[in-house]
């Protein structure tokens, strides 16, 4: 099994709507890839920031690559995340 982590924050008052957001599409499209084990989404808030840990579980190298394409190092990210991650 391999673990696959990311990380990212936004503000407090998007907490909320962001987690509903990365549930409807990144966590949804790696759940959906075939030789994903599972996922698990941590929220911590902090001094008015939300801190979010992704922990996505894989069967194998090749698994992630569905996911994520060739470059498994680099993170995958979907057109409204700009709206919600601190930069």
């Amino acid at each position: 099994m391999i673990a696959r982590i990311w990380r990212g924050a936004t503000e407090e008052s998007k907490a909320d709507e962001f987690i509903d957001y990365m549930l409807k599409t990144g966590v949804r499209d790696l759940r959906a890839t075939e030789g994903n084990l599972g996922a698990l989404v941590l929220r911590r808030v902090n001094h008015g920031h939300a801190e979010f840990l992704l922990i996505s579980l894989w069967r194998s190298l090749d698994a992630i690559r569905r996911f994520a394409g060739d470059d498994i190092e680099k993170a995958v990210y979907y057109s409204e995340d700009k709206k919600y991650l601190d930069k």
